[in-house]
């Protein structure tokens, strides 16, 4: 299991490091990432990971036709903000997510005491909430998806640890410095690009 997982870390950094520089590699190496957790996080009864992992590899081939798909001027997706109204429905898409993740988690496992009275079925669904709506921001070019992955890096390192997968909560560790310097880097790009659209429009 520890090279797997060792292995899986190192592509998950590789994606991570691609989608900061906005390079469309992150998708073919976020799919390999994701299909190796999914069993990781089965075997280390992460449910709810195993599922966000799924979901990640959908929108990881979705992501994967925005980024590369050009628009009737033959231009490719560009990095913007949210509106606020985009912004009150990721938020309200959070609350919402963990909800639903919470209360499935506790049904499927209703029969594992264990796992009932443990913490993991509120960090689980907790970090399934923000990085189901992080994935989806990315996919998009949204820069506020660095926003969801931070919050749900930061409760991620401990579970991950807690469970025993060292080298996962080491892989957190470096996801959580690059998505930090991923929102800082696409800021920038988001603010050059206003600027350019104000000069045309002058």
């Amino acid at each position: 299991m520890n090279w797997i997982e060792m292995f899986a870390a190192l592509l998950g950094i590789i994606s991570v490091w691609y989608a900061r520089k906005e390079n469309i590699l992150v998708f073919p190496f976020g799919i390999a990432n994701v299909l190796i957790y999914i069993y990781i996080c089965f075997t280390a009864r992460l449910y709810a990971n195993a599922g966000i992992n799924a979901v990640y590899l959908i929108s990881n081939i979705y992501g994967w036709y925005m980024w590369a798909r050009k628009d009737e001027n033959n231009e490719s997706l560009q990095i913007t903000r949210n509106t606020s109204k985009q912004n009150v429905w990721s938020w309200v898409s959070v609350v919402v997510v963990y909800v639903a993740a919470f209360f499935v988690l506790r049904e499927a496992n209703k029969t594992d005491p264990d796992y009932l009275h443990s913490y993991l079925p509120y960090i689980d669904s907790f970090n399934t909430s923000f990085f189901l709506v992080a994935t989806i921001l990315m996919a998009v070019k949204k820069a506020e998806n660095w926003v969801f992955w931070i919050i749900g890096d930061l409760v991620s390192i401990p579970i991950f640890i807690s469970q025993g997968l060292y080298f996962t909560g080491i892989q957190y560790t470096v996801f959580l410095v690059l998505a930090i310097l991923g929102w800082i880097e696409w800021k920038k790009k988001v603010e050059f690009s206003d600027i350019k659209s104000e000069k045309l429009i002058e």
